[in-house]
């Protein structure tokens, strides 16, 4: 077999297409994820902690003449990265979960093995 023959069954193979639809999903769900931690869940919560906009908080680590010298520790979008990053993590365990659930229902049970053996001590 050419190695082109090769890679056309391996690329219309059902697990490497399954793949690439999870891979565009999951781009768009991060980016509804990323559009909910940013525009819903963390202005209320700036709200709470008297207005603070977590995009700004900032260290200052050295002073420059204009804003392209200063370098600063961007510790607020690190606050927002790791929220987006437990909720896509959740929603994914969620999923998971419920898959399989709905694979262990589609599933025949075991037969229980009947014992031809006599209760009683072992020896």
């Amino acid at each position: 077999m050419s190695v082109l023959g090769e890679f056309r069954e391996f690329a219309v193979k059902g697990n490497v297409i399954d793949l690439a639809v999870g891979i565009v999903v999951g781009t768009a769900f991060g980016k509804i994820v990323n559009s909910l931690v940013n525009d819903v869940i963390m202005p209320p919560i700036g709200i709470l902690i008297n207005g603070v906009d977590f995009k700004s908080l900032a260290i200052t680590l050295k002073h420059g003449p204009d804003a392209k010298s200063t370098v600063t520790l961007n510790y607020g979008n690190f606050i927002q990265t790791v929220v987006e990053f437990v909720i896509i993590a959740w929603s994914v365990f969620l999923m998971v979960k419920v898959l399989n659930r709905i694979r262990r229902l589609g599933e025949k049970p075991q037969p229980v093995a009947e014992k031809n053996e006599a209760p009683g001590p072992q020896k």
